[in-house]
């Protein structure tokens, strides 16, 4: 029996159209990020473990791919460990060496500590690749995606965040995609770590309160005292994490609820400043007046990621239900864990896939997103295939998409093939228009068709 051919859970395949539209978004992202001076790189699928095992945190640690290693990897293995119900980490480093990537950002700070000598400081660098995460598949959420990142390493200055910011909304405004950049900072957390007298908690804060969105404050509660918080630091937390107003109201109540906190009234200053930058350069505003951004603050926004140390950004779309479509932060540790301390970061990435399932949503993809062939040529026998090549070859020269139907099938057959594609155009080379030199060019949409010379096809299919 044939076996039923399928895929892993939280993968996906893409058809052509689908890719067509991704190819869109990843286009209009790499544009942007050219326009802002970023410069791309590469780095491989798979990493070694000790690159990536740590920088994540506990939750990260458990939702990476590990690839076992070549051959008998039970070789050398401890055959105590093997007999365990419950496989241990100790175990997962004696079979497998290498993972799939779990990120961009920090196989990107092992590439800066590798290639620091050939690298220009600040150094800005943008990277499009595939990611993959052990997680549990669900809508806006997958094992397999794609990440779009864009990070300036070597520079401690708070204007390459308010430069990001710019080029976030730049990308969405492209994009037709309303959004909220929602703006916090490491530093923040820790004060508040502190004014409620568990610092050395500020993981476990930062894990738990990152969930406020999924499960409600009630239940962050709950996991924060299981987390070994006493019920007196989780009331005193409690009113802070609900601060509303607009965002300057609330950088004000964090100023005076961290006003004994030298390190959070330190994020409180770096908060006021990239929101005051901001706001002098318009972020949002169209030609039209029309504000298609929203900045904001919110203090339970941590994401949950171990490696920042001060800004962090997370963008949601207005417009409809689903996680965070871009994330990023400033991070001053990364390089320090490859060797290279000192070297100050700051980075986001674009969910594309994400993006994807929005503008699906929306339908806001323009009509040429989805064009391949703009021109179907007939083929209307040897000697006319032959025309027909030479004028499609004319076409390409011009950066016009054309093809050649490759058998000389009825032409009622051909027609519906050019339908089936949505190709606006088809032309037709036949014994009369071979004498005449010309072409029988077909607008699909108007039915309009009109006898064109060749040297003429490539102006009257642009116009």
């Amino acid at each position: 029996m044939a076996q039923k051919p399928s895929i892993p859970k939280g993968t996906r395949d893409f058809s052509p159209v689908e890719m067509a539209r991704r190819n869109y978004i990843f286009d209009t992202i790499r544009n942007v990020f050219r326009d802002f001076g970023f410069k791309q790189i590469e780095t491989p699928a798979m990493e070694n473990l000790s690159t990536l095992m740590g920088k994540y945190g506990e939750e990260g640690d458990k939702l990476l791919f590990k690839i076992l290693n070549s051959g008998n990897y039970l070789k050398g293995a401890d055959k105590e460990l093997l007999n365990e119900e419950e496989p241990s980490g100790k175990l997962t480093s004696q079979l497998c060496e290498k993972g799939l990537r779990y990120d961009l950002t920090v196989p990107f700070a092992r590439y800066v500590v590798m290639h620091r000598a050939e690298l220009q400081f600040p150094f800005k660098r943008f990277q499009i690749q595939p990611v993959w995460r052990a997680d549990r598949p669900q809508k806006g959420r997958y094992r397999e995606f794609y990440q779009c990142d864009a990070d300036i390493v070597g520079s401690d200055s708070l204007f390459n965040e308010v430069e990001l910011l710019q080029m976030i909304n730049e990308v969405f405004t492209r994009l037709g995609i309303r959004i909220a950049i929602k703006l916090n900072n490491r530093k923040v957390l820790a004060g508040i770590a502190e004014l409620i007298g568990a610092p050395e908690k500020i993981i476990d804060i930062t894990v738990a309160i990152d969930k406020i969105d999924k499960i409600g404050i009630d239940a962050v509660n709950a996991e924060l005292i299981e987390r070994g918080l006493s019920n007196e630091a989780v009331e005193t937390l409690r009113p802070i994490l609900s601060i509303d107003g607009p965002i300057q109201s609330r950088l004000e109540q964090l100023d005076k609820i961290l006003a004994n906190s030298e390190v959070g009234k330190k994020g409180v200053e770096e908060l006021r400043f990239i929101v005051e930058a901001t706001e002098k350069l318009g972020l949002g505003d169209d030609a039209d007046g029309k504000t298609n951004t929203v900045l904001d603050l919110d203090v339970s926004l941590a994401r949950g990621l171990n490696y920042y140390t001060g800004t962090i950004i997370e963008v949601k779309a207005l417009d409809v239900q689903i996680g965070s479509i871009t994330g990023g932060g400033r991070y001053d540790n990364l390089t320090g864990v490859f060797g290279m301390p000192g070297v100050s970061g700051v980075g986001i990435s674009f969910g594309a896939d994400r993006i994807y399932d929005v503008l699906n949503t929306l339908d806001l993809y323009p009509s040429e997103a989805s064009d391949t062939t703009k021109v179907l040529f007939l083929n209307m026998g040897d000697a006319e295939a032959i025309a027909s090549l030479k004028a499609i070859k004319r076409l390409r020269a011009s950066n016009i998409s054309a093809e050649l139907y490759p058998d000389s099938a009825k032409m009622k057959k051909q027609m519906a093939y050019a339908n089936a594609l949505a190709i606006p155009f088809v032309a037709i080379i036949g014994e009369s228009e071979l004498t005449d030199g010309t072409v029988t060019l077909k607008n699909m949409s108007s039915g309009e068709q009109s006898a064109v010379a060749i040297d003429e096809l490539p102006s009257k299919i642009m116009l």
